[in-house]
């Protein structure tokens, strides 16, 4: 990774730091009840070091959300992950991992331990969640306004296995869905987030994501 590379993620890690008003998305269901969720915008949940982050910071971007797993036979996308963030990251792509636990204990890990894999094994700079449950009764908020037919209908359905796909546009709407063999260099996948990317971006998003931040 570059020098340049680097602070650009410093940057990012800044931008996503709380700093909206935003529905607590922490799975605590009197809060959902009260509050429910009308975009991905309305959750905000902690990043991998315990930093709360707002998916409000990243409107304007067009977003890979991939449920991760560090000893699945899908882990080494890893790699083609950020090598997909890495090619489009200068144009408004951000590729968010969730690391999940929830198929055959494939994440057992703790975050710390989580983050050390993926970058010292991947060299992952894209932005980490923390873990959290992607299906059950414990599911995330986020991911229950995923899979569900009432926020997501044209791409509901419940999450198959580690690193199932979900591509965002610019305005927060879903856009395409992939499964875990659908690899991160995928033609299809690839075409889609390029189309996405074309969408036009206000005249501050542009600004935010030239500065890489």
């Amino acid at each position: 990774m570059t020098t340049t590379r680097q602070r650009g993620s410093g940057r990012w890690l800044a931008v996503m730091l709380i700093g909206f008003a935003a529905v607590p998305c922490d799975g605590a269901p009197s809060v959902q009840e009260q509050v429910p969720m009308k975009t991905i915008y309305d959750c905000t949940l902690p990043d991998i070091d315990g930093r709360s982050v707002n998916l409000g910071a990243f409107q304007g971007r067009v977003l890979l959300l991939v449920n991760v797993a560090s000893r699945c036979g899908f882990t080494p996308q890893y790699a083609g992950l950020q090598q997909l963030y890495t090619r489009y990251q200068s144009r408004g792509l951000v590729v968010l991992g969730f690391p999940a636990n929830n198929f055959l204990g494939q994440e057992p890990g703790t975050d710390a331990e989580i983050k050390t894999f993926c970058t010292t094994k991947y060299n992952v700079t894209f932005p980490l969640l923390a873990k959290l449950s992607v299906k059950g009764a414990d599911q995330h908020p986020l991911y229950r306004f995923l899979t569900s037919k009432e926020t997501n209908p044209d791409f509901a359905g419940a999450i198959t296995w580690n690193f199932n796909k979900f591509l965002v546009g610019r305005d927060g709407k879903i856009l395409a869905r992939f499964g875990s063999r659908t690899a991160p260099d995928d033609k299809e996948l690839v075409a889609a987030v390029e189309k996405a990317l074309q969408a036009e971006a206000s005249p501050k998003d542009q600004a935010a994501v030239r500065s890489g931040g």
